[in-house]
C-alpha cells in the first residue's frame, strides 16, 4: 500500500467512513480547493505541466469531470488521489486534506503535536552544519537556507526554476536518490502528493536526521506519513474557507492565503517534537 492509499484508508478508519458531501470544487492556476458540506476546506497543488494545452484535446476526457464534481460523495472523490491523471489527483488530495481537518478536530494528532505559527524549517531544527536536500524549488525556503547551511541541493525538473546565484544548487530528478541519501535534512514540497513519487523519495531520505513535508498541500492527516519517516509536516489550517475558495479560483498563489489560513506544523513525537517545542517557546 503506497502512502496515498494508506492516507485514504487511515482517514476512513478514523472518521468511520461517515458520510460527507463535496459542495464546491475550484481548480485554480496554482491551487485546487475543495469544500465539504460539514464546513472543512482542503487545498492541493494544481499541476501545470500538462501535455496538451490546446482546447480541447482528447486527453481532457481523463481530467476531472467539470460541472459534475460538486455534490459528489467525498470518499468517492477522494479516490481520485490515486488516479493516473494529475489534475484528478489534485482534486482527490484536496478532498483528503479537507477530511484531514475534520479528523484532527475529532481525534487530535496521534503520535505527534500540532504547533500553530511555527515555521517548518525551524521545527526541523535546521542549523549551519546541516546538508539540506530540497525536492521542489520552493523559493521562500531557498532564500531562507542559502548561505546558512553547509550544503544545499534543490532537486527540480526545471533548472530555470532557480535564478542567478541559486543555479549551483540545482540537481536533476535523476540525482534525487544520491542527493537525498547524502542529506542530513530533507525537505519535500507537498506537491509530491499530487505529482507522484513520494514513496520513493521517502525511501531515499531514510538516513536523514529530519524529513520535512511542507507547503499547503502537506496539510494532511499525519499518521501514515509519520509511519513512513516524515518528522515534520508544515502545512496550513484554513480559517475562512469561502475566502480561500475565491482566492484559488481567481488564480491566487499561497502568498494570498494570509489572513484566511494560518501556518501550522505537525511534528512527530520524539527528538523532532522536542526541537520544535523549543523553537515554539
Amino acid at each position: 500500500m503506497n502512502v496515498i492509499e494508506a492516507y485514504l484508508a487511515d482517514l476512513r478508519a478514523v472518521l468511520h467512513g461517515e458520510p460527507a458531501t463535496v459542495t464546491d470544487v475550484r481548480v485554480g492556476v496554482f491551487y485546487t480547493a475543495v469544500a465539504l458540506g460539514t464546513g472543512e476546506t482542503g487545498v492541493a497543488f494544481t499541476p501545470r505541466d500538462q501535455a496538451d494545452t490546446v482546447c480541447c484535446p482528447r486527453s481532457a476526457a481523463a481530467a476531472p469531470q467539470a460541472g459534475r464534481l460538486a455534490g459528489q460523495d467525498a470518499w468517492a472523490l477522494a479516490r481520485e488521489a490515486v488516479e493516473t491523471n494529475s489534475l484528478r489527483r489534485a482534486v482527490g488530495v484536496a478532498v483528503l486534506n479537507a477530511l484531514s481537518a475534520r479528523a484532527m478536530a475529532r481525534a487530535g494528532v496521534p503520535g505527534g503535536a500540532l504547533l500553530p505559527g511555527v515555521d517548518a524549517l525551524q521545527a526541523a531544527g535546521v542549523g549551519p552544519e546541516d546538508r539540506v536536500a530540497m525536492v521542489g524549488a520552493f523559493v521562500p525556503f531557498i532564500k531562507a537556507l542559502k548561505g546558512r547551511v553547509a550544503r544545499l541541493w534543490v532537486v527540480d525538473s526545471h533548472r530555470d526554476a532557480l535564478k542567478g546565484d541559486e543555479l549551483p544548487f540545482w540537481r536533476s530528478p535523476d540525482e534525487a536518490p544520491e542527493v537525498l541519501g547524502a542529506a542530513s535534512v530533507v525537505v519535500i514540497t507537498g506537491s509530491a502528493l499530487v505529482e507522484g513519487g513520494l514513496d520513493a523519495l521517502l525511501a531515499a531520505a531514510a538516513s536523514a536526521r529530519s524529513v520535512v513535508l511542507a507547503g499547503p498541500t502537506a496539510s494532511a492527516w499525519p499518521r501514515p506519513f509519520f509511519e513512513r519517516g516524515v518528522h515534520v509536516m508544515g502545512g496550513i489550517r484554513v480559517l475562512d474557507g469561502r475566502a480561500l475558495l475565491q482566492v484559488v479560483s481567481e488564480g491566487g498563489s499561497g502568498y494570498f492565503f494570509e489572513g484566511i489560513a494560518e501556518k501550522v506544523c505537525i511534528v512527530r513525537e520524539g527528538e523532532a517534537l522536542d526541537i520544535a517545542r523549543r523553537v515554539a517557546a
